[in-house]
């Protein structure tokens, strides 16, 4: 008799079968398609060398701001296959069909009313718009299509800000090389100053908008909600963008900049995080009421249990887990992992939106990654 193989957890996140098979060939066909499209297209607007030092340096800050984006996941990590997907999404699918509507956009208005105008309605008008639904369509998607990985608001910020990095990372390497050729490597420095350090955030900010709108959807159980907030968020995330375009193409210069990102950024910004925060704290609670029954059995110690449930707790079990050596580390890290996964499954059935059934698969998990410490 053969060894049985443990079924693998309806939330593994993997993606497979036939159908997911051609979806991704598919996706990532048009992908690279999209992707030397538009490198080819910023290569005949830089030159070569303009397109190297454009990719070189939109490139170099993107790791340790999808970093950060990542760290906000405290309680349940999100598959990586689908955070890379929402990165490559905005990296080449929404910037290239935002740069061929857009380019239209402009054309016509500038042949109806003039160039001038076509230049203004492409960048206040047509930009928010276009480019903002382009990168919503990749939440939506994943708001529909992967409910299990769609919890609340910290979902929906993590991939709003995936989405949102890799559509200004690819962006910013023709905006540099044209800085690059227009004022030499003075002028490519000032424009990775002021898109690569001072605005990073500006297109997943806006993204996020969405993001926390789809949040607040899944959490609540209000179809009111589930309507008004999507579309408020998709709706400020247009605004603050077209606000943005406004402001920086009338009141160019230093001035201009000081005051978009005191009135369009930091406001914004610290709304997000105050939307994140609330969510953990949201998402703690969740996690110390669906665990309550491995806390009376004992399969997790009431100092266990408050850590799970804490996202401080969490960074110290962890840390003392990584003091004990990385096997230890990474069992940790598992450990909390399938325990959030558990909680959240127990969660979304409570609500209708998982099969209860499978539990199974997730305590399993959970025993199974207790017998390694």
């Amino acid at each position: 008799m053969g060894t049985q193989r443990r079924a693998p957890s309806p939330r593994s996140g993997r993606f497979t079968g036939p159908g997911a098979f051609l979806v991704v060939a598919a996706l990532g066909a048009f992908g690279l398609f999209g992707g030397l499209s538009l490198l080819l297209i910023g290569g005949l607007n830089t030159g070569l060398q303009g397109l190297v030092f454009g990719m070189a340096l939109g490139v170099l800050p993107v790791p340790v701001y999808v970093s950060l984006a990542l760290w906000l996941d405290r309680y349940e990590k999100e598959p990586g296959w689908m955070l890379v997907g929402a990165f490559a999404w905005g990296a080449t699918v929404a910037l290239f069909f935002s740069f061929v509507l857009n380019t239209a956009s402009g054309i016509t208005v500038g042949l109806l009313l003039g160039a001038p105008a076509g230049d203004f309605f492409a960048s206040v008008v047509s930009a928010p718009i276009v480019e903002e639904s382009m990168k919503g369509l990749a939440l939506l998607i994943l708001f529909f299509w992967k409910r299990d990985e769609f919890d609340g608001v910290v979902d929906g910020v993590v991939y709003a800000a995936m989405v949102g990095l890799g559509f200004a990372m690819v962006e910013n390497f023709s905006y540099y090389g044209v800085a690059l050729g227009e004022g030499g490597v003075a002028g490519g420095a000032a424009a990775f100053l002021v898109r690569g350090i001072l605005t990073p955030f500006n297109h997943p900010l806006y993204t996020a908008m969405f993001g926390i709108g789809l949040g607040l959807a899944r959490e609540s159980g209000r179809t009111w909600v589930k309507v008004v907030a999507p579309v408020t968020g998709l709706t400020a995330a247009m605004t603050l963008h077209s606000l943005w375009n406004a402001t920086s193409y009338l009141a160019p210069g230093l001035g201009g900049l000081a005051l978009m990102i005191s009135v369009l950024v930091l406001p914004p910004l610290a709304g997000v995080v105050f939307a994140v925060s609330l969510s953990l704290k949201r998402e703690g609670r969740i996690i110390r009421e669906n665990l309550r029954p491995e806390l009376r059995s004992g399969l997790i110690s009431e100092p266990e249990y408050e850590a799970l449930g804490s996202v401080r707790g969490r960074l110290r079990s962890t840390m003392r887990a990584f003091f004990k050596g990385l096997s230890q580390w990474r069992s940790q890290r598992r450990f909390n992992q399938a325990a959030s996964e558990l909680a959240f499954h127990r969660h979304r059935a409570a609500r209708g939106l998982s099969p209860p059934g499978d539990e199974a698969h997730y305590l399993d998990d959970l025993v199974r990654l207790r017998g390694r410490f």
